[in-house]
């Protein structure tokens, strides 16, 4: 009977002990633009609003569908307030219009903010922070207030649920990130709800920030597409025409020549090594006359710039599955 009770003990002062550990507010890496502290009191006033008969709400139907399920509506509507209430101008430009599944996530993908949760972004591959040489891990990157996490509740990586972040904080004692998200259509009201960082249901984050780099193969297009044009364009490998965001067939020959002509693995894919000196190589043209870099007689173009082929180790690409 004592042991009974020294356990039970036991066990209620680990669970008050955990209950006390102190949660710190993340301090966002990045300066919170006003029109999204806006956007967060828009929707911070939105807090339970309940959907009325048969699923109705007024966030569907401002969108067009007045039973619509709702969450991707409720945001959209709460950064169209936004703009109407304080003269932004964020939809379309910093968040997508949409109503459909994926149709979001994509639309942040091909503007170059979306970041995996498990850093291999399907049909692209591995992504990294900007600055840093190291492929994407679950938990890398702490969203930031404003940012939409795109979760899925089945087996694939179809977007089932969309939320905005508000803040994001920290377990002094485990080191555990919880995100704080005010999301609506859960299931019938708009509500505020936490997430572990490393929910193994979230897919992604489309970023109010760009944050993150990808890789980039034939078949992809967007803002990551054309900076990597304008970069081949400026060193003489693309030509200005070529400049459409779209990584076809003369991309993917520019991103061979580069890397054959610096003696790296002829893929055609633009990966983080590839892109890495490709920066380096672009800043020096940048910073140069055009005089002080040459195009050689034959089909292979390089440039007089030995010193910069000195590369700081980065991990090796290997193709994986997409998985949660």
């Amino acid at each position: 009977m004592r042991r009974s009770i020294l356990i039970i003990v036991f066990l209620l002062c680990l669970a008050t002990n955990h209950a006390l550990a102190k949660e710190i507010i993340v301090e966002p890496k990045w300066p919170v633009q006003e029109s999204i502290s806006k956007l967060l009191e828009i929707a911070r006033a939105e807090i339970g609003y309940h959907e009325g008969s048969h699923g109705f709400t007024k966030y569907g139907e401002w969108a067009g569908d007045p039973y619509a399920q709702w969450c991707a509506e409720f945001l959209c509507w709460c950064v169209n307030q936004t703009d109407e209430q304080f003269g932004t101008e964020l939809l379309n430009v910093q968040y997508p219009l949409y109503s459909a599944s994926n149709t979001g996530r994509n639309w942040f993908i091909r503007q170059g903010r979306y970041v995996v949760r498990n850093g291999h972004l399907q049909d692209w591959g591995y992504q990294w922070l900007n600055g840093t040489d190291v492929f994407l891990a679950p938990g890398d990157y702490v969203p930031q207030p404003g940012d939409w996490v795109f979760f899925t509740w089945t087996s694939n990586t179809d977007t089932d649920h969309v939320a905005m972040v508000e803040y994001c904080s920290k377990n002094e004692s485990t080191g555990e990130i919880t995100i704080h998200v005010i999301e609506g259509n859960t299931p019938d009201s708009v509500k505020r709800a936490t997430y572990n960082l490393t929910y193994n249901r979230i897919l992604g984050f489309g970023t109010v920030n760009d944050v993150c780099r990808y890789t980039m193969r034939t078949g992809n297009h967007g803002e990551k597409v054309r900076t990597l044009q304008t970069q081949l364009i400026k060193i003489g490998l693309l030509a200005e025409e070529d400049l459409d965001g779209q990584f076809g067939t003369k991309t993917a020959e520019a991103v061979r020549e580069f890397q054959s002509a610096h003696g790296l693995r002829s893929t055609g894919i633009a990966n983080m090594e590839t892109q890495q000196l490709l920066d380096r190589v672009y800043e020096h043209v940048v910073d140069q006359e055009p005089e002080t870099w040459m195009v050689t007689d034959t089909d292979s173009k390089t440039f007089d710039l030995d010193r910069l082929l000195i590369l700081p180790d980065v991990q090796e690409e290997e193709e994986v599955e997409d998985i949660f």
